[in-house]
């Protein structure tokens, strides 16, 4: 069997069992993993023969995609940020989305770091794989380097196996974030200047917890209590206590959140609250400054 023709079969397999899906896209995706060939190789040599070994290696990992796994579990990897990440089931899967936190995040630190600070501190909430920390890392280190600005940025998550996942990723690409266990703020010391997360947003009794990739995902990581609200809420809570003045929070939430979550940081007295839209145009980041006389 050659490129094409198991193409052809998996593509058929996949649409079939799940057809919402891109089967397409997925066999290809499987086919470069298992052959260590580039899209364009395979499709250029189509006619190229799977050896039995890798051919053997290709019906497992299909076997997992036709159960509705994830492609990035089944690979243990997923890109965010142009950054190669470990993924396992113990975290969620970074999602293009989440890379508007990062977006948003970046221009609130550049513009405080236009101030030359002797130090700038970030912590991440609920870090799961590091993404988020480590995009920031990746952005934030020359900057910080080149004016001589001490930069701390960490990382911490109430999973074990996730602050380890996270260290191996920092260490895969060589940036430095310091990972560590905590329920939200338990174990954190100090204040910082940005404060970002990503934290379970999700009502348990959403319909699309049992559709998708969430499927397998951990269900801590995607439910909160109040309506999905619950964490949301401790967070700006809590945060100030962990903030120097003028200091940010940003948190990422559901599409349909915004309103209820501006009404929140409002309640706490947060200022400058403002909505960032995702690439679908849905509300999806929320942000505030913690006594922000000036940004």
């Amino acid at each position: 069997m050659n490129y094409r023709q198991w193409l052809a079969q998996a593509s058929n397999a996949l649409n079939q069992a799940n057809p919402q899906e891109n089967g397409k896209t997925d066999a290809l995706v499987l086919l470069q993993f298992a052959t260590g060939k580039s899209r364009t190789q395979i499709l250029a040599f189509d006619e190229t023969e799977i050896d039995e070994k890798v051919r053997s290696n290709l019906t497992a990992l299909l076997a997992h995609r036709l159960k509705g796994e994830p492609i990035a579990y089944i690979l243990g990897e997923k890109e965010f940020w142009s950054l190669s990440l470990n993924v396992d089931e113990s975290t969620l899967i970074p999602r293009p989305d989440t890379e508007i936190l990062v977006e948003k995040a970046l221009m609130i630190a550049r513009e405080k770091l236009q101030k030359n600070p002797p130090h700038f501190n970030v912590l991440d909430l609920g870090t799961g794989t590091g993404a988020i920390a480590l995009a920031l890392a990746s952005e934030l280190t020359e900057i910080c380097k080149k004016q001589q600005t001490e930069l701390v940025i960490s990382g911490v998550d109430l999973l074990p196996n996730a602050v380890e996942l996270a260290k191996s990723n920092a260490e895969k690409n060589q940036l430095n974030v310091i990972f560590f266990q905590s329920q939200w703020f338990e174990n954190v010391e100090g204040k910082f200047d940005l404060i970002v997360s990503n934290p379970p947003y999700i009502d348990e009794k959403d319909k699309h917890l049992s559709q998708g990739d969430v499927r397998f995902e951990p269900f801590s990581a995607l439910v909160a209590t109040e309506q999905g609200y619950g964490d949301l809420r401790y967070i700006i809570e809590q945060a100030p206590a962990y903030l120097n003045e003028g200091g940010a929070l940003l948190l990422e939430h559901g599409w349909q959140q915004g309103e209820k979550v501006r009404s929140i940081f409002a309640e706490n007295h947060w200022e400058k609250i403002a909505t960032v839209r995702d690439y679908g145009d849905n509300e999806r980041v929320t942000y505030g400054f913690w006594k922000s006389h000036e940004i």
